[in-house]
């Protein structure tokens, strides 16, 4: 990811490192599922490797609140920043969650990586490019 590509993850992360205002769209009650790049390649790899011909969803299905996901950002980061709520663009998602179940039936994967390690080494990353 990109540091200003606007997704929640890099936008949230530079947002917190800045101490600037973390932007949430709506109230935040819109839902996100956030899978780390190993498992996400992981999963990939597994698939091309395989002889399915159906589509096969890889991704977390561990969800929440983009508000949640937005204090989880504030308290990783350690920032003083704080939330600001702007309107809802309609063409936000709702919700975000694959369902894996293919994945775990012919492929045996399933993501591994917690939130809070993939947080730490994400920030990190992003910590080096602010």
């Amino acid at each position: 990811m990109r540091l200003h590509d606007g997704r929640v993850v890099p936008a949230f992360i530079s947002q917190a490192l800045k101490n600037r205002p973390v932007t949430v769209f709506g109230r935040g009650q819109q839902t996100r599922s956030f899978c780390y790049v190993s498992d996400l390649i992981e999963g990939i790899y597994r698939l091309m490797m395989s002889s399915s011909d159906q589509p096969v969803n890889i991704g977390n299905p561990a969800e929440m609140t983009v508000l949640e996901f937005a204090k989880e950002i504030i308290r990783a980061t350690g920032s003083h920043s704080k939330i600001s709520f702007k309107p809802l663009p309609q063409d936000d998602p709702r919700q975000r969650r694959p369902d894996i179940t293919r994945a775990r039936t012919l492929l045996g994967w399933a993501p591994k990586v917690p939130l809070s390690e993939g947080l730490v080494k994400t920030i990190e990353y992003f910590r080096r490019k602010v």
